[in-house]
């Protein structure tokens, strides 16, 4: 499972083996400075299923990893046994948003809003 690791002055998205070859993709980083917002998500399924080009793994409801080309960019990693998550608005980043799966989504949206 994705995993989002929070410090001062940058945010990690560190993933599996499996899910870097499901994504196509290695793991992300951003400065902490452009994450602008945070919402956490009572289904992380729905919100990583948008329209546009999707580079990875798709199986509806059960797993989302991949980068989505649409509107916006996003990247997902959510399992089904990690329905529920966390939405991270960026800017200045390659990707708007990431949508990732996690136990615990409220204690992941407060180290990210913790000054």
């Amino acid at each position: 499972m994705a995993e989002l690791t929070v410090s001062a002055t940058e945010v990690v998205l560190t993933l599996t083996r499996a899910e870097k070859l499901e994504s196509l993709h290695g793991d992300l980083r951003v400065p902490r400075s452009a994450v602008v917002g945070v919402d956490v998500l009572e289904d992380a399924h729905a919100a990583a299923d948008i329209i546009g080009l999707k580079v990875g793994t798709r199986l509806a409801g059960v797993t989302e990893v991949a980068t989505v080309h649409g509107a916006t960019t996003i990247f997902a990693a959510v399992h089904r046994d990690t329905p529920h998550g966390v939405r991270l608005r960026l800017s200045g980043a390659d990707q708007d948003e990431w949508i990732v799966g996690c136990a615990d989504p409220e204690a992941v949206a407060a180290s990210l809003t913790a000054t």
